[in-house]
């Protein structure tokens, strides 16, 4: 009985806190009942200045959005790896047809013809054929020009006149070569010291093929120059780029396609190098070995 009393026994400091704590609770319940709380909301997301933040910050979310995805470049689509089939969401079997489409030495000349090959759906070609880039001679085909009737057949070796000391006027004998391209055909051998292959013939700016194939009936190169060919495995693009008619574009590509499979064992490989055409191959042959 004494120790449930002494819990109910408080000195005088104890009762002025209990005292002190039963007004502080009052005083607050009083606040609380007769103080109006404003209920206006602090911020105002409907106000002008807050929805024109809204959509620059929604502006700048889709930009960074659009920066992070990856950059997409036109190609050639006779070119297409397994993987960039991959990337542009090609299935397997459309890829293998499309592969073997090309082992038969067959091209893609158009975005109809792409599709009946590889049997892509339409959602698709319309997603990547703005990407598709053909050469030029296949989107802006030249108009045909005169077929030449009075050409000359072909002579025998020893009967051909050596390219190396053939003269203007000798050349002008080819139906299509006049003053202007005999004496282009002359300065280029000159820049050259000498033509070593007819093959070179090729790289003379503005020489058909026609009228190219009409010359080698009546010359051909009968003293070559002779040329120290350099090692492609170990040669820089700068040194490819120094090869006439190979611009430094073309060069460094190639140079990175023999980097990018530790060297290259034989020119069959080049062939893969989009924009290599056959007779810049030929060309780059003449200076370059794979040894």
């Amino acid at each position: 009985m004494n120790s449930l009393k002494s819990h109910f026994v408080f000195n005088r400091g104890q009762r002025n806190g209990i005292l002190f704590l039963v007004l502080l609770t009052l005083g607050l319940l009083s606040f609380y009942h007769f103080f109006e709380f404003d209920t206006d909301v602090v911020l105002d997301v409907s106000s002008l200045e807050i929805i024109a933040f809204q959509k620059e910050m929604d502006s700048l979310r889709t930009t960074e959005i659009e920066s992070r995805k990856p950059k997409r470049y036109p190609f050639n689509p006779n070119f297409i790896t397994d993987f960039k089939a991959y990337t542009l969401g090609m299935s397997p079997a459309e890829f293998d047809r499309l592969k073997a489409f090309r082992n038969k030495n067959k091209w893609i000349n158009s975005t109809s013809d792409f599709k009946k090959v590889t049997k892509v759906s339409d959602s698709l070609i319309a997603e990547i054929s703005p990407l598709f880039k053909f050469p030029e001679w296949i989107t802006n085909p030249r108009p045909k020009r005169k077929v030449y009737t009075n050409n000359f057949s072909e002579k025998p070796f020893a009967e051909k006149i050596d390219l190396n000391i053939a003269t203007e006027t000798q050349l002008q004998e080819v139906s299509g070569i006049g003053v202007t391209l005999s004496k282009r055909i002359v300065d280029y051998r000159e820049k050259l010291g000498g033509f070593s292959k007819d093959i070179q013939l090729n790289s003379v700016w503005g020489l058909r093929r026609d009228v190219i194939e009409r010359t080698l009936n009546l010359f051909t190169v009968k003293t070559p120059k002779e040329i120290v060919k350099m090692n492609i495995n170990k040669v820089s693009a700068s040194d490819i780029a120094t090869i006439p008619g190979v611009s430094f574009d073309l060069a460094k590509r190639v140079w990175e396609f023999v980097k990018l499979r530790e060297g290259a064992v034989s020119f069959s490989e080049l062939e893969k190098i989009e924009g290599l055409s056959k007779g810049k191959l030929q060309l780059i042959q003449l200076y370059l070995s794979v040894e």
